[in-house]
């Protein structure tokens, strides 16, 4: 936002206007893309259909390549949609105080489980330069609160014929900004 200001919900409907970076810069993979190949024996017609993000996610998971990247192969599909937070304190920009956010709609493109963790996942279907670091940060806090497992977010974008991920975290669970990237790559699906 203009002048170095950004807006939060902190309320459905109601927001707050703070100072600082509430943005983040997504990193160029400088890395060329990793020919993947499926582990479905079959082709899916049906992903070819349209060009939504929910159909590239879909087809990056039924292909195993989420599981993949994130070295789990218990990963299962359990959360889509929108939902709202319980309440949940932090720090964010420049504001001095804790911040107090309850009952905000969040939505998560797709949400895996697996053993030991649970994966968030926000999915675009272009290429993205940054992204506002809320659609990260406040589905991450939200299950947080709903699990004991570990929480990471992802990053997705299908970008022409190549799927790309990006694994962050925060130092501080309480801190907004405190989002840090884990690695990344990006990938060709092949079909078997």
């Amino acid at each position: 936002m203009d002048n170095n200001l950004f807006i939060l919900p902190i309320k459905n409907g109601v927001y707050s206007i703070l100072q600082g970076e509430g943005y983040i810069d997504v990193p160029e993979i400088a890395t060329q893309a990793t020919i993947y190949k499926s582990r479905l024996d079959f082709e899916l017609n049906t992903s070819k259909v349209g060009n939504s993000e929910m159909q590239h996610l879909d087809f990056a998971y039924s292909s195993s390549l989420i599981r993949h990247f994130l070295e789990d192969e218990s990963l299962v599909l359990t959360i889509r949609g929108r939902k709202y937070t319980p309440k949940f304190e932090f720090y964010a920009g420049q504001h001095k105080h804790l911040i107090t956010a309850e009952g905000v709609q969040t939505e998560v493109d797709a949400g895996y489980e697996g053993r030991n963790q649970v994966v968030l996942i926000e999915a675009k279907n272009r290429s993205t330069t940054n992204t506002i670091i809320r659609q990260l940060y406040y589905p991450f806090r939200q299950w947080q609160i709903h699990t004991k497992k570990k929480v990471n977010v992802l990053f997705f974008e299908k970008r022409q014929n190549e799927y790309a991920l990006w694994q962050f975290d925060f130092d501080d669970e309480k801190d907004y900004n405190s989002i840090k990237l884990l690695k990344s790559a990006q990938f060709e699906i092949e079909s078997r």
